[in-house]
């Protein structure tokens, strides 16, 4: 398998606004469900390729569904809630997306019309915020909230808030970054110091890299994790396991962990993981979901929106790409050094 062509990603692109709906909403395929974190990451795919009134009219979706606690519902199929239970993760990944759309376009009229927005997320994530630094993963539509913390989650709240505060800077709202900056402060303390405070979720691969990606871990410590169950979870020309006992690959799982190596500087090895995963790929630059290793089985038997978006902002990172690479790529930094008015010229 070889790496994606910028014709090939275009063509992902396309596939995945194929299948937005009228309404704005991305499903996780065409007449399926949608959920907001994956809807994001679509949209993100979107701004990639240069689809950016695509992406708008998604983000529209967003800021017109958002509950007055500012959360979604989990899932929704068309006009119907299908889960309503809200989660913080959810929620906080409109911060990326925000930041990410508007760094792709410059378009400052974009950010003052979805400041609320992401404003008002970030307050009902950081709600569900714990005593310990950690981040409830839920709050029922009874409105009890679930202190239960999920590290994936909680490391893609922790990134999430990195690009919130870039975004109150940029809006001029030094109390909101100082808080949100000392929340997610609190939150990455808990990551690398308290692994115990997260429900134990190891069999996952995302619970292995995601720390990575959302940047709260860094340098050796995220090369000793990464290294530590390289074995366990990849399998050499194939892509990684979602589940380290379950025989199946995942396309997106793999993308994403060629997103956590391209943060940490190693293209080398993202670009061969994204390589590896392009036995999913169909003709229309649409993606299957995973493949089953025992007997060579399509599984789930659906081709994924986001799927295809993890694919699309993988490479753009391994290239470089002008909005890509601030609001992923130095999650291991500090987002707070960048030159904003660089970034958006």
């Amino acid at each position: 398998m070889t790496f994606p062509t910028a014709a090939e990603v275009h063509a992902t692109a396309l596939s995945i606004a194929a299948a937005q709906e009228t309404s704005g909403a991305v499903p996780w395929f065409p007449g399926g469900e949608t959920d907001p974190w994956d809807h994001v990451e679509c949209l993100m795919a979107l701004d990639v390729a240069g689809l950016h009134e695509a992406a708008r009219c998604g983000y529209d979706w967003l800021r017109r569904t958002q509950l007055p606690d500012g959360s979604w519902p989990g899932r929704v199929r068309g006009e119907i809630v299908v889960e309503a239970t809200a989660e913080t993760n959810h929620a906080a990944y409109v911060a990326v997306g925000v930041l990410h759309h508007w760094l792709s376009t410059g378009d400052d009229e974009f950010l003052a019309r979805y400041w609320p927005m992401v404003r008002d997320a970030l307050g009902f994530v950081l709600s569900l915020q714990n005593p310990d630094g950690t981040v409830g993963w839920a709050r029922s539509p009874k409105g009890s909230p679930d202190p239960a913390a999920l590290l994936t989650g909680c490391s893609s709240i922790h990134h999430a808030l990195r690009c919130a505060v870039t975004l109150a800077q940029a809006r001029g709202d030094g109390n909101l970054a100082e808080m949100w900056d000392a929340s997610a402060h609190r939150l990455r303390e808990a990551i690398v110091h308290r692994p115990g405070a997260f429900v134990e979720k190891t069999r996952f691969s995302m619970d292995w890299y995601y720390p990575v990606l959302g940047g709260a871990l860094r340098g050796d410590q995220a090369q000793e994790r990464i290294s530590a169950a390289w074995d366990t979870f990849v399998v050499p020309g194939q892509g990684i396991r979602c589940v380290a006992d379950r025989p199946w690959v995942t396309g997106a799982e793999t993308c994403e962990l060629a997103l956590a190596l391209a943060v940490m500087g190693d293209t080398r090895r993202a670009a061969e993981q994204v390589a590896a995963m392009q036995h999913l790929r169909e003709a229309d630059g649409s993606y299957w979901t995973g493949l089953v290793l025992t007997d060579g089985q399509r599984w789930p038997v659906e081709q994924s929106t986001w799927t295809g978006a993890a694919m699309v902002l993988a490479v753009d990172l391994i290239n470089g790409g002008k909005a890509t690479t601030p609001a992923f790529g130095t999650t291991g930094t500090d987002l707070r050094e960048l030159d904003l008015d660089d970034l958006v010229s």
